[in-house]
């Protein structure tokens, strides 16, 4: 089954809460030789997230997650009309925010499973969401690790692994 992530699953590798941080790079360094599908739209919001960082804490994030963009393969697609068809007309997408309904509308239409910290998500037995299990300090190769050592300059509040 095709595993989709979104960007609190990306940006969780740097969260300030270290359980999490522990398990969203476990998650990546476990599927260095996979691939993973990422909407175009949650890559935006990683995107949007570290940009309002300093300009520092960017130069010490971005060299990193280049290099994991070309290490790992992921396939960032733009949501097609079938993704957005499922996030209006799914029921049990209702009560969620927009973002997570288009998210999870893709995740259903492509007949995957979400992989994510965010708390809301994670919490739904209803969808096809795997949450993160419990890690260990675990590893990049070299020279992706020295990089994600570097990139911990920016750290992210959990705030952010939840929509709004």
């Amino acid at each position: 089954m095709r595993e989709v992530i979104d960007a609190a699953l990306f940006m969780g590798m740097h969260c300030a809460d270290e359980p999490i941080r522990l398990a969203c790079k476990a998650f990546f360094v476990e599927r260095l030789d996979g691939s993973v599908l990422m909407s175009q739209e949650q890559v935006g919001r990683c995107d949007a997230l570290v940009w309002t960082y300093g300009r520092a804490d960017q130069d010490a994030y971005y060299p990193f997650m280049d290099n994991l963009h070309t290490v790992l393969r992921i396939e960032r697609p733009a949501y097609t009309e079938d993704d957005v068809r499922t996030a209006l007309d799914e029921p049990a997408l209702k009560d969620l925010p927009m973002p997570e309904r288009l998210l999870m509308g893709m995740v259903l239409a492509t007949g995957s499973v979400l992989r994510t910290p965010n708390p809301r998500l994670a919490a739904r037995t209803d969808l096809p969401v795997k949450p993160l299990s419990a890690a260990g300090e675990t590893a990049f190769p070299e020279p992706l690790e020295r990089m994600y050592g570097e990139s911990l300059a920016l750290r992210v509040p959990t705030e952010f692994l939840e929509e709004r």
